[in-house]
């Protein structure tokens, strides 16, 4: 818990304005009292007004202090719709489309952001990823230099001596399925900014495989070398090595003996996997085998931030979520 407390503090030391697009939704009602009481943001809830203070009684929950927005009936509506209109109507979209979508609360709070009136949204309690993330995408878009979303997870090994004693970056295990060797070096650094922001690493990246060095020949390795290459050129600020297999990055031992020279292997803390495949099955193995703490998917690449929760999320993934979302607007 140590690592969130870190976030939580640097989310109180300068609260950001985060949009809790659900704002009818029992859970992110739950939370938003328990945000504005350790003052880890300023709450910007979405939804009718009536409706949120009508489950905000029902659950006994204090949300003085949280801004309340209804899209359906904002005087921005016609403002947004009409920006959102422009931005869109070389891919067909109506005036007419951009009224009705503005009105959705997925769409006006990134509007919202796009006009410097809030610095984050949080949602996904309710609504698929996809949905949650189409119109960040269409209307914030994705930062400048990169060309893909991914999905990052802050891991904490116990009793753990590898990465920063136990912490450590994994992605993408949450959005790209495949990506190119391009947007795997985008991701590399992406995920670096991530460490940074959220606990002030000093970002090793491994770019993982199956081979190290050229221990095997495939296509698939070809990928990560390739991927390598490109984020070595694009960002040359970056500490990043591969191809490297697993035990080649962590270990410092087997560092040295496969990939000798490297300022990478045996010290690496920030894993980049070949595939969501890889990814999003290496994070639930180290979470459910070593017990290992696991804060995310924190999304990355996006121009302002913006967090999909799960549909199963608890009370206090909200509340984490929301101080995670926080600290990336903070920069």
């Amino acid at each position: 818990m140590e690592v969130i407390n870190q976030i939580k503090e640097k989310a109180r030391s300068n609260p950001q304005r985060i949009i809790l697009a659900e704002g009818t939704e029992e859970r992110i009602i739950k939370a938003t009292e328990i945000i504005l009481r350790e003052q880890l943001a300023k709450i910007i809830l979405l939804g009718n007004p009536d409706a949120i203070k009508k489950v905000a009684l029902e659950v006994g929950a204090d949300i003085t202090g949280a801004t309340i927005i209804d899209p359906a009936n904002s005087e921005k509506r016609e403002l947004y719709a009409k920006q959102f209109y422009e931005m869109r109507k070389n891919k067909g979209v109506t005036l007419e489309q951009a009224q009705q979508l503005v009105a959705d609360p997925l769409y006006y709070g990134p509007m919202m952001i796009k006009n410097g009136e809030a610095d984050g949204l949080v949602a996904g309690a309710i609504n698929a990823t996809a949905d949650v993330l189409r119109p960040a995408l269409q209307i914030i878009k994705t930062a400048e230099g990169i060309s893909v979303v991914s999905g990052a997870f802050v891991m904490i090994v116990p009793d753990c001596e590898y990465g920063d004693n136990g912490l450590f970056i994994f992605a993408d295990c949450a959005v790209t399925p495949n990506p190119t060797a391009e947007q795997l070096a985008e991701i590399a650094y992406a995920s670096s900014k991530t460490a940074k922001a959220l606990v002030n690493m000093d970002p090793k990246i491994s770019m993982l495989s199956f081979s190290t060095k050229g221990s095997a020949q495939h296509e698939l390795v070809d990928k990560v070398v390739e991927a390598t290459k490109i984020a070595q050129q694009k960002f040359p600020e970056l500490k990043i090595d591969g191809e490297l297999q697993a035990d080649a990055a962590l270990v410092p031992k087997v560092g040295e003996s496969k990939a000798p020279g490297s300022k990478v292997a045996g010290k690496a803390n920030v894993l980049i996997f070949p595939d969501l495949q890889a990814g999003n099955i290496g994070y639930k193995l180290v979470q459910r085998l070593a017990k290992a703490e696991a804060y995310g998917p924190i999304l990355q690449g996006i121009a302002r931030p913006i967090n999909d929760l799960s549909r199963g999320c608890s009370v206090e993934d909200v509340v984490n979520v929301t101080a995670i979302t926080a600290v990336q607007a903070i920069g």
